[in-house]
């Protein structure tokens, strides 16, 4: 157990991901990203399973076959694909559907997994690693079409522009077309 380095990894991954949002002006989501992390349902598992290389939702799955941490998580934060997940209408649909994400939450996920990839990964952190590991979970993601093609242009833009230029077109295009609708309403 290592209540320090867990506390000190979730605060350093909530501070990467607000200077994030801080970049593209996402300032609510960045204050309160992740706030249920210090909850005790999330925190105490997290301090239990600690390793600092990768998320203790992993080891708890492994050793329980489930985590109830994330369990807890996904349920309370939108930037998680997860938490779109509902049950599909019509005998065309599969029994579970990825429902449309507001943009401001995809943006948020792939900050939100940008920052995880450097603070699991440290000095072996690249512009690709966040694509890399999209890539190797994109086959079980149940994801709106429309989310899964914004999510993906960010990613391989991350890795093949590099972060700079990302969040410069998040800015510019990504959250400038949600606030140019939102004034039309």
């Amino acid at each position: 157990m290592n209540f320090w380095g867990h506390l000190k990894t979730i605060n350093h991954h909530k501070m990467l991901v607000m200077k994030g949002c801080f970049k593209v002006g996402l300032y609510k989501q960045a204050l309160l990203h992740d706030l249920s992390k210090y909850m005790p349902a999330e925190f105490f598992v997290g301090v239990r399973y600690f390793r600092g290389d990768v998320s203790p939702n992993n080891l708890e799955r492994k050793e329980k076959g489930y985590s109830s941490a994330w369990l807890h998580h996904k349920g309370r934060n939108k930037h998680h694909l997860e938490y779109w997940i509902d049950y599909g209408v019509g005998d065309d649909q599969p029994p579970l559907v990825g429902m449309r994400m507001p943009e401001k939450y995809v943006v948020e996920m792939f900050i939100d997994r940008m920052s995880a990839s450097k603070n699991y990964q440290k000095e072996k952190y690249t512009d690709r690693s966040a694509l890399e590991y999209y890539e190797r979970g994109k086959a079980r993601h149940i994801l709106h079409p429309d989310s899964r093609e914004l999510l993906e242009r960010l990613l391989h833009m991350l890795a093949e522009e590099g972060e700079d230029a990302t969040m410069d077109y998040i800015r510019r295009e990504v959250l400038r077309n949600r606030r140019r609708k939102r004034a039309r309403r």
